[in-house]
């Protein structure tokens, strides 16, 4: 997810801006499954210690959709990748969601867990891992099932395009809330392009309505197999800056220093953040 979640290949536009050409170019040796691998899988996939990465995201997510306010009707998953976990807390609280991806292999693995085909990967640990910390008695095999039942549609994005979603109005809009773990710093070759990124997806969101986002902090690159793959680096400050550019309160920041044991060689992240912003009313 990151350098820890990368997957996330959101989007870019290849004819009209050459940095995003790279990028674009780059995705397409993207290996979800070596991606899987280095991010989910021991030891940034180990969830038994609670200093770990992946139960801090967990929890930040958890304890956020614990307080009541992030809930709705429609949810948009912005550059879910291949992975599923940032949706476990979310999928109590929002009947219709729309996962979303760049790349068509990252869209296969996500139909591959929502079908329980073969080969499908395992996310059974952090499905109890967020059943655990929610502590409201539910089973793992219940929480997936509910995620299933509400995921209704898996579609194409681009972040880079002012209509991210495209004009055929294949999801619910405006939403009612946004998540994206790890997406615009990984798809954008800066910060002006980051910030246009926030700014196009902010578009699917109501006045009012709630994003929940989490990246990678000081993170220039990351692997996923045979990809190397760019990443803009960002700072905790930037990233609150550019929340506010584009018409957010922020109701909570929180970080995370990756430790030394979890640094893998796999990418060169420094930390990972989580964001609760809030849409404000008129913009």
């Amino acid at each position: 997810m990151s350098g820890t979640d990368r997957s996330q290949a959101a989007g870019l536009v290849p004819d009209s801006d050459p940095g995003l050409a790279a990028v674009s170019s780059a995705y397409q040796r993207f290996e979800p499954r070596a991606y899987l691998r280095n991010n989910y899988a021991p030891p940034r996939g180990d969830l038994s210690c609670p200093d770990g990465v992946g139960p801090w995201k967990l929890r930040c997510l958890a304890q956020t959709f614990a307080t009541g306010e992030v809930s709705g009707r429609t949810l948009i998953d912005i550059g879910s990748g291949p992975t599923i976990y940032q949706l476990l807390s979310a999928c109590a609280h929002f009947e219709d969601i729309t996962m979303t991806d760049f790349l068509e292999v990252n869209r296969q693995e996500l139909r591959l867990w929502l079908r329980e085909e073969p080969g499908a990967f395992d996310w059974s640990v952090y499905s109890q891992h967020v059943c655990l910390i929610e502590g409201k008695g539910e089973s793992w095999q219940e929480k997936e099932c509910q995620l299933r039942a509400r995921v209704k549609r898996i579609l194409p994005i681009d972040v880079h395009r002012p209509q991210p979603l495209g004009a055929g109005g294949l999801a619910p809009l405006p939403a009612d809330a946004l998540v994206s773990a790890f997406c615009l710093e990984a798809v954008s070759p800066d910060l002006a392009s980051f910030q246009r990124a926030l700014d196009h997806i902010t578009t699917l969101l109501r006045p009012g309505g709630h994003l929940l986002l989490i990246g990678a902090l000081e993170e220039s690159w990351y692997l996923a197999g045979e990809a190397r793959l760019a990443v803009v680096p960002v700072r905790e400050e930037e990233v609150r800056e550019a929340l506010v550019r584009s018409g957010y309160e922020v109701r909570d920041l929180r970080t995370y220093t990756m430790p030394a044991h979890l640094q893998t060689g796999v990418d060169d992240v420094k930390g990972i953040f989580f964001t609760w912003a809030q849409k404000k009313v008129g913009v």
